[in-house]
């Protein structure tokens, strides 16, 4: 057993060095695991703690950080991923993924997109220059270019029994706590007002509002004897 491991280790280092020789950084090889199909390119730095598995191919002067593992996915040059899951996807040129981010497989994401923490992607498009900040879940949809979503964005895309697919144009903007109901259409430069939810198609240029209007019901708290003594 211990032979075995000895030398499932040295393997593993003479991936790494290989690497290595070909301008590429591991600032912690001993916690680094690179699958012997893996490519990377000049300039990227590994760093411990990343799993980079099956036919994963790394562009140039990248950044992989701690903790990351990427299956059998295609990342463009010059993008940074900090602690997240990319499995069977395909991740563009200058892209910023992480923290605790998680592409689901069947995702393509375009350039200069950013996928921030506590994000899921899961099958699907994702333009060009599109931000999708923070805690949103983007499934079965298909996002334009220069989109904006909020913190807290859902993409409802199961019924129970069948996923739905949804469609956001460019430019769109989609306020924090938004419920997208599949199969809905955004038009382009649209705006979705925070916290509503969204059951019909919003047309191009719009602003949709689906929320309960506020009443407020003054001494309501002391009528009910629930008021704070101080």
């Amino acid at each position: 057993f211990l032979d075995d491991c000895r030398l499932q280790k040295e393997r593993r280092l003479a991936v790494i060095f290989a690497h290595v020789k070909n301008g590429v950084e591991f600032p912690d090889p001993e916690h680094t695991y690179v699958d012997e199909t893996v490519v990377i390119g000049r300039g990227t730095r590994v760093f411990p703690g990343v799993r980079l598995e099956g036919t994963t191919v790394i562009g140039e002067n990248c950044l992989i950080g701690d903790g990351c593992r990427i299956e059998n996915s295609a990342i463009g040059a010059e993008t940074q991923i900090r602690i997240s899951h990319i499995l069977d996807s395909h991740i563009g040129n200058r892209c910023n993924i992480g923290p605790f981010a998680y592409v689901r497989p069947g995702c393509r994401i375009g350039d200069g997109v950013k996928i921030g923490d506590f994000v899921e992607v899961k099958n699907s498009v994702i333009g060009e220059g599109t931000k999708v900040p923070h805690l949103t879940y983007v499934g079965d949809a298909d996002l334009g270019s220069g989109i904006n979503l909020g913190c807290g964005v859902i993409f409802v895309n199961y019924d129970g029994s069948v996923k739905h697919r949804s469609t956001v144009g460019d430019g769109a903007f989609v306020g924090c706590n938004t419920n997208l109901i599949s199969p809905v259409t955004v038009g382009e430069n649209a705006y979705i007002a925070a916290g509503s939810t969204i059951t019909r198609d919003v047309p191009p240029g719009a602003l949709a509002v689906a929320r309960a209007r506020q009443e407020n019901v003054p001494g309501w708290v002391e009528k009910r004897g629930l008021l704070k003594k101080k």
